[in-house]
């Protein structure tokens, strides 16, 4: 059952790329493509389970989170400069590999720092990232955001210094993530998901503008009682909406004739990590985030991310060997994975949960599998022809992608999915005594309110690493 409903998630081989010189029904126009690795990245900072794998059997009571569940960038810092000093210079800078070239943006685009797998040779395929996350290297686009947040925290540091010499660097992590997490409030969080959910779960909230010392959420199914943790319907399924984000090409900078795979046999036109990739590979920007008005169309737009829906893109059906072990045709789906890993964690359906948190729940003309093109060749199947077995039982991680696409001209999450996603985030950030939620609700960045992802990407950019 679960196999015919991932089959028909997975789109099929694209018979031919949408140029960007041409409008792409699957783009959402609302949402650049940064923000799929932003949240990505945002991912990997919650969590990390190493033992968590669909090789072996999913135990709900064994499943241990060995990352803080909080924003705190320890996918960026690691252990600190103490524990990790390979991964700092003296001053409590962060260090970086070669340069990288292609961005006429970024002169001074850096790599990660990597290991050397073959010291009397040349062979650089297995050159690792030396970073606080190893997951942050698992592709070229999150491998180079995890540099832009190293390559922020040693700007910040450096206003720091300037300003006292004898700043600890304690107060400097507190001010970076203090920018990070404002960042994920004011910017990531009405960009993916109901505004008006958002308000919701914060009551007064306007975007990009400070909170009251008075502060507090509205926090109706996310609760604890010694420790904030994190849920697994929201590990397991609501977070996952950023699968259906994912593009099949990008462009990495304007220099570079054409666009890169997601997944592709030539590693020279493959974006997989986990290895020293061409150095004129540096990424700008400005083609992933709205930093500066750009056109419409062609090799200098901002990339859309494609449409939250039930669909996702073709090479996401067929993972590859570096990506997961060797295994079945049908094991390499990730929507198949995504939905098996619900029903071994027991997840409810979408429907439970609607009803539990008393929303609407989506009728069966509105739970259908496909693309939220419009197109009528791009079909959309009603979810209980696929099988019987999916009435008033539609899966916890399709339901939430049903929901998003319910608009398909400004796909994003609403409902069940909304409201978990929104409800884990503030309650995170409130339940962690650092957060400025926590001690300074009132904190505004430096910068000013209008503080936002591009804003962070344009500081970042201002030091020049040696």
């Amino acid at each position: 059952m679960l196999a015919k409903l991932a089959d028909k998630m997975a789109a099929d081989a694209e018979a031919e790329e949408t140029p960007d010189t041409e409008q792409d029904a699957e783009e959402n126009n609302h949402i650049p493509a940064g923000y799929t690795y932003l949240g990505q990245f945002i991912d990997h900072d919650l969590t990390f389970d190493p033992n968590s794998s669909l090789q072996k059997q999913n135990d709900l009571e064994a499943l241990v989170d060995f990352r803080t569940p909080r924003f705190d960038l320890d996918c960026v810092y690691g252990r600190g400069p103490n524990d990790q000093p390979y991964m700092y210079r003296d001053d409590n800078l962060f260090l970086f590999g070669r340069r990288l070239s292609g961005s006429t943006f970024d002169k001074n685009a850096r790599d990660l720092p990597r290991n050397n797998p073959d010291p009397l040779g040349s062979n650089r395929t297995n050159a690792r990232a030396l970073i606080g996350d190893p997951r942050n290297d698992e592709n070229v686009i999150v491998s180079q955001l995890q540099g832009i947040f190293m390559r922020f925290h040693n700007h910040v540091a450096a206003e720091m210094i300037r300003k006292n010499p004898r700043v600890e660097f304690k107060d400097i992590q507190q001010m970076v993530r203090w920018h990070y997490q404002w960042v994920i409030l004011h910017d990531f969080l009405p960009r993916i998901l109901d505004l008006e959910v958002l308000k919701q779960v914060l009551p007064g909230y306007k975007r990009h503008r400070p909170f009251d010392d008075c502060f507090k959420p509205n926090l109706e199914i996310f609760k604890w009682r010694k420790s904030a943790f994190i849920p697994i319907e929201f590990t397991a399924a609501a977070y996952r909406f950023g699968h259906s984000m994912i593009r099949p090409v990008y462009r990495l900078n304007s220099t570079l004739p054409g666009r890169f795979h997601i997944f592709s046999a030539n590693p020279l036109d493959s974006l997989v990590g986990f290895r020293e990739f061409p150095d004129v590979w540096a990424i700008d920007w400005r083609l992933y985030f709205p930093i500066e008005k750009r056109p419409i169309l062609g090799p200098d737009r901002v990339q859309p991310a494609y449409k939250m829906d039930t669909s996702i893109v073709n090479p996401l059906k067929t993972l590859p060997n570096p990506v997961v072990a060797p295994k079945p045709e049908v094991e390499r789906n990730l929507a198949y994975r995504n939905l098996v890993r619900g029903l071994q964690m027991s997840l409810p359906s979408g429907q439970a949960v609607a009803r539990k948190l008393c929303i609407k729940q989506l009728t069966d003309a509105q739970l259908v599998v496909g693309k939220a093109t419009g197109d009528p060749e791009d079909e959309q199947i009603p979810l209980v022809s696929i099988d019987a077995g999916f009435a008033d039982n539609a899966p916890l991680w399709y339901y939430i992608l049903a929901e998003a696409q319910v608009n398909r001209e400004d796909t994003k999450l609403r409902g069940v999915g909304a409201r978990i996603v929104a409800e884990v985030f503030v309650g995170l950030l409130h339940g962690d005594s650092h957060s400025f939620l926590a001690q300074y609700p009132s904190w505004c960045p430096p910068e000013g309110p209008e503080f936002d992802m591009p804003a962070l990407i344009r500081q970042a950019l201002l030091t020049k690493e040696p």
